[in-house]
């Protein structure tokens, strides 16, 4: 025993030993992960980085650091994600950082808590150093940016934002969509490696910008992108910008000479040939991100740094020459351009300038926005912000409308997507034609002469009603109402409801749609219905022997008779009290009279008018069934419910 115990304690000992010598050794495992990590995160690499702090927390799930760098790397391709490992951080080690509540507010903002965001940016403004009142003003623009954002997802538009899907969104950014003018071939922008395994990384760790080219297969599916690089490939960056001239000729942004716009056209072979600058009136030395020809040839809207002094682009405008060269650009003016970037101009045939903007009243990043030219005070208006759904708390860039303008393409960082920036479409939500009939349900017949009211939302909320009376002659009924979305649906006659039917309006994006939709009431139509019909919707009740007091059963059913009086009020009843053969006939007469007022009496305390109803015994006279048997003796322990003619106008009843 002793033995055994001294072999132990070393054991213990030797055990204890080796997790002291474990516990540095990870700690400086650790440290070394974290070093690495901030390395590629100091150069914006988070893709790179974000492995290291992973392995960081594989070794120790609570480790601030680590879960505050991988939040912060986290937050271009997973928003919830990173805000759940910078509250951990934040949990962990309260001082983790000296802009720990600066981040907060930049995670909350962008998963849509404006109000928690607003007060992580409050609570970081003391913190904030003397010398760095660029971040003090940078964190008051962003309190309002997150009051533009609540405001806008207040009071959303009737948009259906839909992602263009994973044949070619990836993991990595897609952006600047071109479509073609039938609609059918796409060019767009990606930073994902294609096909190309040899493909080379930028400083930030993700992949040169290409130009990805893609035709409609059918609807929303498109066949799998191919690279146009070619004549195109450059060392950097390349993106598409446009289509015009029938097609014929591409605009794209290639990042030689700090950005430059240029063209190519298309060979005899469908690849396009070696671009060429559009023209030194436009390039600079400094940024030019991306432009838009109208549709005439004649106008040049595009985006540039050179006049600013800050750095930050503004829209220019450019006429072109007698020569065909394009002409000095000026200014798009203090309506359009504001002290931050206003990128990514596109001129609608509508009239409209839409463009990209982390000025006016953004909600966060780029958001898009649309102005009009007044002729008369030869200025720009006022640019009006696109609203939610299109535009979100992070950037929303490159709008354009497809060819017949009836949705549009856009690229846009939001919650859900594939990974990065990906591309959407935004169509307009539309109304559609909804036709059918009202139905009895007594006897499927349609019934004229009856209102129904749709009620629904708009989405910021505000009511809509939509209204049709049925028709004398077929009791159809026909309705536009707008689409995705669900309706209450009142049907009444005479100012009176009916009943009030629930249904659900399908998403429609076309102005082509028809939907047939049937409602089925409880109603009879009294200019149909036989006096002395026994109502088929309104079951018996029932009695124990020898009682009339009304089960839980019968009260149901009641309850229902009740309903089915106050939806038609054409319609009056006779209330038939019956019994079994038990007892004298006038014992049983007696016991009939009973069991009808006891549901006369229970319909009254409902509401029901007393002229509406009579109460009738025939005792054991007319039974449902032989008394030959206990069950058939209950089916005649009951009271029926029959339809008797109106009386005169007077006695209408009221509910």
């Amino acid at each position: 025993m002793d033995n055994l115990a001294k072999s132990f304690s070393r054991f213990s000992l030797l055990l204890a030993l080796a997790c002291l010598l474990a516990t540095p050794a990870d700690a400086q495992s650790n440290r070394k992960l974290l070093r690495t990590g901030t390395k590629f995160f100091d150069r914006e690499n988070y893709r790179a980085a974000i492995p290291y702090y992973e392995q960081v927390l594989a070794n120790d799930p609570n480790n601030a650091e680590a879960l505050y760098y991988a939040g912060i790397s986290y937050m271009t391709f997973d928003k919830e994600k990173a805000a759940d490992y910078i509250y951990r951080a934040q949990a962990a080690k309260p001082n983790v950082d000296r802009d720990i509540e600066y981040w907060l507010g930049r995670i909350d903002h962008i998963n849509y808590r404006f109000d928690d965001a607003i007060k992580h940016y409050q609570a970081y403004i003391p913190n904030v150093r003397k010398r760095d009142d660029w971040r003090r003003e940078e964190v008051a623009v962003l309190i309002q940016h997150s009051r533009n954002a609540k405001n806008e997802v207040a009071n959303p538009k009737d948009v259906f934002v839909k992602n263009l899907g994973g044949v070619v969104n990836t993991q990595y950014s897609e952006h600047s969509p071109v479509i073609s003018s039938d609609d059918n071939y796409l060019l767009f922008t990606s930073r994902s490696a294609g096909t190309n395994s040899s493909a080379s990384k930028a400083r930030d760790g993700e992949y040169y910008e290409d130009i990805y080219e893609t035709k409609r297969v059918n609807g929303d599916e498109w066949e799998q992108p191919r690279s146009i690089a070619g004549n195109l490939a450059s060392s950097g960056h390349d993106a598409s910008i446009q289509l015009f001239d029938n097609d014929t000729k591409m605009l794209l942004y290639r990042s030689v000479n700090n950005g430059d716009i240029m063209y190519s056209e298309r060979q005899a072979d469908g690849s396009w040939g070696q671009p060429k600058s559009i023209g030194s009136n436009i390039n600079t030395a400094d940024f030019e991100s991306d432009a838009f020809i109208t549709p005439d040839n004649k106008t040049l809207y595009f985006s540039t740094s050179h006049y600013s002094e800050d750095g930050d682009l503004d829209i220019y405008v450019s006429q072109r020459q007698a020569n065909g060269e394009w002409g000095k650009p000026r200014s798009m003016g203090n309506s359009i351009n504001t002290k931050f970037d206003d990128d990514s101009p596109y001129f609608a045939s509508n009239g409209t300038l839409y463009f990209a903007s982390r000025g006016h009243n953004t909600m966060g990043g780029y958001d898009i926005f649309g102005a009009k030219y007044d002729s008369v005070a030869r200025r720009w208006s006022r640019p009006v912000n696109m609203g939610s759904p299109i535009n979100t708390p992070d950037d929303d860039t490159y709008y354009r409308l497809s060819p017949d303008g009836s949705y549009a393409y856009l690229s846009s960082y939001r919650i859900g997507g594939y990974g990065e920036k990906d591309i959407y479409t935004i169509n307009y939500i539309r109304a559609a034609r909804v036709t059918g009939r009202v139905l009895s349900r007594q006897d499927s017949l349609a019934i004229p002469g009856l209102e129904l009211v749709f009620n629904g939302q708009q989405a910021d909320k505000r009511p809509i009603s939509y209204r049709d009376v049925t028709k004398p002659d077929s009791g159809t009924y026909e309705v536009s109402i707008l689409s995705g979305r669900p309706y209450q649906v009142e049907i009444g006659r005479d100012g009176k409801v009916i009943t009030t039917e629930a249904f659900e309006m399908p998403m429609v994006l076309n102005d082509t749609t028809a939907i047939t939709h049937d409602f089925y009431i409880d109603y009879v139509d009294t200019t149909r219905v036989k006096p002395g019909a026994a109502i088929a919707e309104l079951k018996n009740i029932f009695y124990d022997t020898d009682k009339y007091d009304l089960r839980a059963e019968s009260i149901r059913d009641l309850d229902a008779v009740a309903a089915y009086l106050k939806a038609n009020p054409g319609v009056n009843i006779s209330i038939e009290g019956h019994t079994d053969s038990r007892a004298s006939d006038a014992y049983n007469e007696k016991l009939g009279d009973n069991r009808a007022n006891a549901a006369f009496d229970y319909l009254v305390k409902q509401g029901i008018s007393p002229r509406r109803m009579v109460t009738v015994t025939y005792g054991e006279r007319r039974p449902a069934a032989p008394n030959t048997s206990a069950e058939n003796m209950q089916l005649n322990r009951r009271t029926e419910f029959r339809v008797i003619p109106r009386q005169t106008e007077e006695t209408t009843p009221n509910q």
